[in-house]
């Protein structure tokens, strides 16, 4: 259809050179005939030449073209992903219609028409990722909207019909002809139901109030306990696993011993005792889980030994006090000893021998009602074991019946440079057995 346009566009021009050359050499007017197309140019032929010069790009800058960018999508959005084209070059479009839509990782934007005009190129394609600012579709803003408003399929539908006006002429027959019975008017299609109006939504002005912020110097110790826990992170390749654990036995023996215990004992019988105790058995087990390794001299270090670090809260921030040879300590010696630590916190009298080493951590953050998180480990430690708050959930004992238990959920964040995921699974498994069942702590099972 192009080449059509061209050849025809050509042969129009050159009509037109010729007559224009013919006057200007003196030629008589009464040579041109007055129906000649050389001089009186058709009107098909200036309508050919305007759309030939709308899409010909030799002439593209003859035209009021317009690039349309790639809108702004947002303070942090640089770039979009073209995902649909509606139209194709040529096609003319209204103003506001969607000529490309656009994604990105946060919206999906409709890129509009700004006025009515004749699409002329689409810089790029599906899937293609455009910058914000850079060009998008070309559009020419002086093209005439077709008959109908820029409906033309509409137009190319209702061209049938009309293909069936030469029937009457087949109706002038011969008399003898029987007369064709007329045919039946076309059903009128039903007219589209009317679009609900949206409701507007009504503006809510909610006063704010005062927004007051206040700033606060950091303390040494919170600058220290900030500075400790992104070294971690930046160091370990830390790993968290998970394991539930029955507490009903533990706390029904708990309940039952508990205020002799206290009487003899003169400290109350608490939940950190049997986790210091199980953990310091696990640890025994599993030696890995209680090394670390030297950067300096690329080591793996065992200690054969078991200092347990026990995390506290204090006014001044969290401090990790250190029980010192668990593996020699008794349940008494565990419960008066944090009792001591947590004294001291509060106090703010805690030394800087009371917090140095640590050979393990073990974070309760159930006392504030946690039931799941994944603790970071204390450098230069390999690991760290994190308690949760005691729930009753439906679980399926060893008969197969569901019955409401205590559990809790551990975690377990552990050192992937030096502790392979069969070790850490190993000994959170070995704690939770402990704690499930109280006896094995006692036959060192």
């Amino acid at each position: 259809m192009i080449s059509a346009i061209r050849v025809a566009t050509r042969r129009s021009l050159a009509s037109n050179a010729r007559a224009a050359s013919s006057l200007t050499s003196g030629a008589p007017s009464s040579s041109i005939p007055p129906s000649s197309p050389s001089i009186t140019t058709p009107r098909w032929s200036n309508q050919t030449t305007r759309q030939y010069t709308a899409y010909h790009p030799s002439t593209a800058l003859l035209m009021p073209v317009k690039t349309i960018e790639v809108p702004t999508m947002g303070d942090s959005i640089t770039e979009g992903t073209i995902v649909d084209i509606p139209v194709a070059p040529g096609d003319y479009v209204n103003e506001d219609d969607v000529v490309v839509v656009l994604e990105t990782d946060k919206v999906s934007i409709d890129v509009r028409a700004p006025e009515g005009g004749n699409v002329v190129e689409i810089l790029g394609e599906v899937d293609d990722v455009v910058d914000v600012g850079a060009g998008l579709y070309r559009l020419d803003t002086d093209a005439e909207a077709p008959e109908g408003g820029g409906e033309a399929p509409a137009a190319k539908e209702e061209a049938p019909p009309a293909a069936a006006a030469p029937e009457p002429v087949a109706a002038a027959a011969p008399a003898a002809a029987a007369p064709a019975a007329p045919a039946p008017p076309a059903p009128k299609a039903a007219p589209a139901p009317p679009k609900a109006p949206v409701p507007e939504m009504e503006s809510v002005t909610t006063s704010l109030g005062n927004r007051p912020e206040r700033r606060s110097k950091m303390s040494r110790m919170r600058q220290r306990v900030s500075a400790r826990l992104k070294e971690s992170q930046n160091t370990a390749a830390s790993l968290t696993t998970f394991q539930e654990v029955d507490m009903g036995n533990f706390m029904e023996m708990r309940h039952r011993h508990k205020d002799e215990f206290q009487k003899k004992h003169g400290v109350k019988l608490g939940f950190m005792s049997v986790f210091v105790k199980a953990a310091t058995a696990a640890l025994q087990e599993v030696p890995a889980i209680n090394a670390y390794i030297d950067d300096a001299t690329q080591e793996i270090v065992y200690r054969d030994y078991c200092d347990v670090s026990v995390a506290v809260a204090s006014p001044n921030g969290l401090v990790v006090p250190v029980l010192r040879n668990t593996e020699y300590m008794t349940f008494a010696d565990v419960e008066r000893t944090i009792a001591l630590f947590g004294q001291k916190a509060q106090n703010g009298t805690l030394a800087l021998d009371d917090m140095t080493g640590g050979t393990f951590t073990i974070s309760n953050g159930g006392v504030f009602g946690s039931l799941m998180g994944t603790p970071i480990i204390n450098q230069p430690q390999s690991a760290i074991l994190g308690m949760h708050a005691t729930k009753m959930r439906a679980v399926v004992d060893e008969k197969g019946n569901v019955v409401a238990r205590p559990m809790m959920y551990l975690a377990l964040t552990y050192d992937h440079r030096l502790i392979d995921g069969r070790e850490g699974v190993t000994f959170l498994k070995s704690v939770a057995d402990k704690i499930t069942d109280p006896a094995r702590l006692v036959f060192d099972i």
